[in-house]
């Protein structure tokens, strides 16, 4: 009796070889053509969301459906978990059903590796609590992969600031690893109460280190994850974070955010209409990574 192949999950972008991230991002450049492909043909994945999303759920949709797939969505609020049922059960149940994959966000910190141990098939992670989001932080390499020449050697030395809500951020854990192991200087940038225990160089005045760095990468202040408001006001947040006009001055930078953005607390509104800023970019690279991702777990 021949054993079953061990699926290929993406949990965290710590799974992935930087070979095959490399793999990834080159597979996600072809298919920014936008055609449809049959790659996925009679394939079906699942996506089950147990927090809101519209840019990442939408973004696996549309990428499931350009290879062809079957996709199926899992409204949480009427399904079994929200009568009681465990995420055990779910699980063994969704398995029962034979998906070719499964797409899960959760609130809670590792749900997607609790799952994994549920199903056979390949568990792909939407995003958990405060821990990881690895395909936002590819779209994010490849964006900056694009703009630096075509070269991920050419990212190396080069500096990145990451500022906001990073002690909650899942968005900066992902990228914290990925962007590290390609070279670059990771900067975090935020009040105290925001920075997590970190090795990383540490500010608390974005004016201060904005002449020096190359990237800009705002995030959302997730005031959900918050057990009490921690700054005395958005407003007063924005006075100090938001990156505006002047911050960005003249130079040759770029502007990142996973969104949704907070227009005028994290990125002022001239900002987000600077060609600098590669908000909509990453959104369209968002799907090419994604369709590369699927084909990566399920054609292994």
């Amino acid at each position: 009796m021949t054993s079953q192949p061990t699926p290929r999950h993406l949990l965290r972008t710590s799974d992935i070889r930087t070979s095959q991230i490399e793999s990834i991002l080159n597979k996600a450049q072809v298919y920014k053509d936008m055609r449809h492909r049959e790659i996925l043909r009679n394939k079906t994945i699942i996506t089950i969301f147990f927090e809101n999303s519209t840019r990442t759920l939408s973004s696996f949709e549309i990428a499931a459906k350009r290879l062809s797939a079957d996709v199926v969505r899992l409204d949480v609020s009427k399904s079994s978990t929200a009568k009681g049922e465990s995420i055990s059960d779910t699980a063994a149940n969704l398995n029962a059903m034979n998906p070719s994959a499964i797409i899960i966000r959760h609130k809670n910190a590792g749900a997607g590796y609790y799952l994994k141990s549920q199903v056979s098939c390949p568990i792909i992670n939407g995003g958990d609590g405060a821990h990881a989001h690895p395909t936002q932080a590819l779209l994010d390499l490849l964006t900056l992969k694009e703009h630096f020449g075509n070269d991920l050697n050419n990212l190396k030395g080069k500096k990145i600031a990451i500022i906001g809500d990073i002690k909650n951020s899942r968005v900066a854990n992902s990228n914290i690893e990925l962007l590290t192991r390609f070279g670059m200087e990771v900067i975090l940038v935020a009040p105290p109460h925001f920075i997590p225990p970190t090795t990383l160089r540490v500010s608390h005045n974005l004016r201060q280190i904005a002449k020096e760095v190359d990237v800009f990468m705002s995030l959302r202040t997730q005031t959900e994850r918050h057990d009490k408001q921690i700054y005395g006001s958005l407003k007063d947040y924005a006075a100090q974070y938001c990156l505006t006009p002047e911050i960005l001055g003249d130079r040759e930078v770029i502007v990142l955010h996973p969104g949704p953005v907070h227009r005028n607390i994290d990125i002022d509104d001239e900002v987000l209409k600077d060609a600098r800023c590669k908000v909509l970019e990453q959104v369209t690279n968002g799907v090419c990574v994604r369709m590369a991702v699927l084909e990566f777990c399920i054609c292994a």
